[in-house]
């Protein structure tokens, strides 16, 4: 474990460039190992997360590599043409990368193992394996329904309707990549809508999609064509720049080419309700994904109650909304995300824990957290859990602090935020 530390800054100036999406980044890659000939892909985030799916692609028998201007190349296998693996796939630390696997070899002949490190290992996964056994997968586990799971793909996959039980973009994926290698139609009924990349992507790739209301329909067996791919810059990471620079005085920076999808811009509006200036430029579509420059400058910010329906749309940001929260005159209310406990760590109570640390006021609720104005005192170890978005989160409170924040362990932010502290540093932060 390598720990890093972050003390009190001046203004953070400057133009930025983040990394890729995650979410569409994963889906980019599966998608054109089922398409037909050769697709291209910048921008993809070469976290660790991200090459684990692409080394799990190879191991499927997918060709994939990156040329020497940073651009990469996917010889598609076609709809079907996965072939069975002769090692267990590991995983790492990607929740999505595993479920959205999951769902794609459940529809295949084939016998999968899945592994993951020990983060990954406590996450739950019946929430994916119980409507994949619909289609007529089976699967081997422990008691607990947590990896590692071995995958026993249906030579004859059916067709299911599924209401999705909690709000999750990640088993509706695996639901709709499991459709594509399944005659006829797939439903999944959401009463609560969450991030839509998959169907966007579905759409740019040719997959006949339907959308009806609460109903997202799949049609099985649609011949893929191979398509070149931009991915927009993550707005997940973009939300810790974001923060940073709303509470760090006297800032100003812009962020090029960020994604807007509507589905992932709860903390943007959040952050707008609290009196963050915050401001979309140049707004444009790339592969069916809505992307614009974001500017924002330093603000005065005000504590609000976060509605509950947003969360969704925001669920990764909470950890970083709290840095935000603590600077915000009134108490900032968050309920409606006891998602977050069974994330890659419990983010409430870790989040409650480390802030209470460094002299944040904080209450915990079962489904949340209410944080109110505070001096952070600094001066501590945080524990992040092997979590990136705990550990980058409290670097970002670091700018801030009285004195220094560390965290015990900054290896964990590899998996998304390739370079994260370099960038912070390089328009003003002081993390070393």
């Amino acid at each position: 474990m390598t720990e890093l530390s972050s003390s009190k800054s001046g203004p953070l100036i400057g133009n930025i460039t983040v990394p890729g999406d995650k979410s569409i980044s994963h889906r980019s890659l599966i998608m054109a190992v089922l398409a037909i000939g050769e697709s291209t892909i910048s921008g993809l985030l070469e976290g660790e997360d991200v090459l684990g799916t692409t080394d799990a692609l190879k191991a499927l028998g997918a060709e994939i590599y990156k040329d020497d201007n940073g651009m990469w190349h996917v010889f598609g296998v076609g709809i079907g043409g996965l072939k069975e693996p002769a090692t267990p796939l590991f995983m790492g630390n990607s929740g999505t990368g595993v479920r959205l696997m999951m769902g794609l070899v459940a529809t295949h002949p084939i016998t999968v193992t899945f592994t993951g490190d020990d983060s990954l290992a406590k996450r739950p996964m019946q929430r994916v394996t119980v409507p994949l056994a619909e289609f007529g997968a089976s699967f081997q586990s422990n008691g607990q329904g947590t990896l590692p799971i071995t995958v026993k793909g249906t030579q004859m996959p059916l067709s299911i309707n599924y209401r999705l039980p909690v709000a999750s973009a990640q088993v509706k994926s695996a639901i709709m990549l499991a459709a594509l290698n399944t005659p006829g139609q797939t439903t999944v009924i959401e009463k609560i809508p969450t991030r839509d990349h998959s169907e966007r992507i579905f759409k740019y790739f040719g997959v006949d999609i339907k959308q009806n209301n609460e109903q997202i329909i799949v049609t099985g067996h649609s011949e893929l064509k191979a398509k070149n791919m931009t991915v927009p810059a993550d707005s997940s990471s973009a939300a810790f720049l974001v923060v940073a620079a709303l509470i760090t005085e006297g800032s100003d920076i812009v962020m090029k080419n960020i994604g807007i999808n509507e589905a992932r811009t709860g903390l943007f509006k959040t952050l707008i309700d609290m009196g963050g200036n915050i401001s979309f430029e140049n707004k444009r579509t790339e592969c069916g994904e809505e992307v614009a420059d974001i500017h924002v400058q330093y603000s005065k910010l005000t504590g609000i109650i976060v509605p509950k329906e947003r969360a969704p749309s925001m669920i990764d940001e909470y950890p970083v909304l709290c840095a935000a929260a603590v600077c915000a005159a009134g108490e900032t209310v968050m309920r409606g995300i006891e998602e977050l406990r069974v994330k890659e760590s419990d983010r409430i109570a870790v989040m409650v824990q480390g802030l209470e640390s460094c002299g944040v006021k904080v209450t915990e609720h079962p489904d949340g957290m209410t944080v109110r104005p505070s001096s952070i005192n600094g001066g501590v170890t945080i524990k992040t859990h092997l979590d990136h978005r705990i550990a980058m989160s409290f670097l970002v409170l670091g700018l801030i602090s009285e004195k220094p924040i560390t965290i015990d362990d900054a290896t964990v932010i590899e998996t998304s935020f390739p370079g994260f502290a370099n960038l912070l540093n390089g328009i003003g932060a002081n993390i070393c």
